[in-house]
């Protein structure tokens, strides 16, 4: 049953949602894009190979990536505890959240960055660019509108993550839709819940459409 104060609780799930997905996106991406871009460049056909290096990040990156969300969340209880100083509620669930994300954030990163043509870069190095300068001014710039699609792709998995967070104690939509849903029988809440959760995945994916589109240099 829908009352002023379940509004409320709808409202701050929403908030606890947004706070969750961008803040464990934002740093995620502090980890991930340069970790992408060591993937690219230490590979063996990268402008500075190093294919130990390459083999050891890229062993990490999969360990990681392998490992189920709600399992991970389970895992990494200690080290949430001693980083935010709880286990529970929304701003817990931002440390796996990002472990999650960010090695998946690594395997984005590299895949919009291995599209670039490589005579680009040979251009550029033919010029006497520095290897950071072919990074700064020719790999993620180029690859800038498929970098921001793969954003956008990223921010509506750590979505959906967060919402699975709430099975474990953790806030947002996903907590609302599981406790009143599940909890206490409530479907009406459930729906709901999940209702928003969609339409926050449509308003990322639209943002996310109109900022690559905008970002591209080929449209006529």
């Amino acid at each position: 049953m829908f009352n002023p104060q379940m509004v409320q609780e709808m409202g701050r799930g929403i908030l606890e949602s947004l706070m969750m997905t961008l803040s464990a996106t934002f740093i995620s991406y502090l980890i991930g894009l340069p970790l992408g871009v060591l993937l690219v460049v230490t590979a063996p056909d990268g402008i500075r190979p190093r294919p130990s290096l390459n083999r050891i990040l890229s062993i990490v990156v999969n360990l990681f990536r392998s490992v189920p969300f709600l399992i991970l969340l389970v895992c990494v209880l200690d080290l949430t505890r001693l980083l935010v100083g709880t286990t529970i509620g929304s701003v817990a669930v931002i440390p796996p959240l990002v472990i999650a994300a960010a090695p998946y954030v690594g395997r984005m990163v590299e895949a919009s960055l291995k599209e670039i043509d490589h005579g680009v870069i040979e251009a550029a190095e033919s010029m006497g660019a520095s290897n950071w300068q072919i990074i700064t001014k020719v790999l993620l710039p180029e690859s800038l509108p498929s970098l921001i699609n793969g954003a956008t792709i990223v921010t509506t998995t750590v979505l959906s993550y967060s919402a699975m967070s709430g099975a474990l104690g953790g806030g947002g939509l996903g907590a609302i839709a599981i406790n009143y849903g599940y909890y206490r029988y409530q479907e009406d809440v459930m729906w709901v819940a999940v209702v928003l959760l969609v339409i926050l995945v449509q308003l990322f994916q639209v943002i996310g459409d109109k900022l690559t589109l905008a970002c591209d240099k080929r449209k006529p």
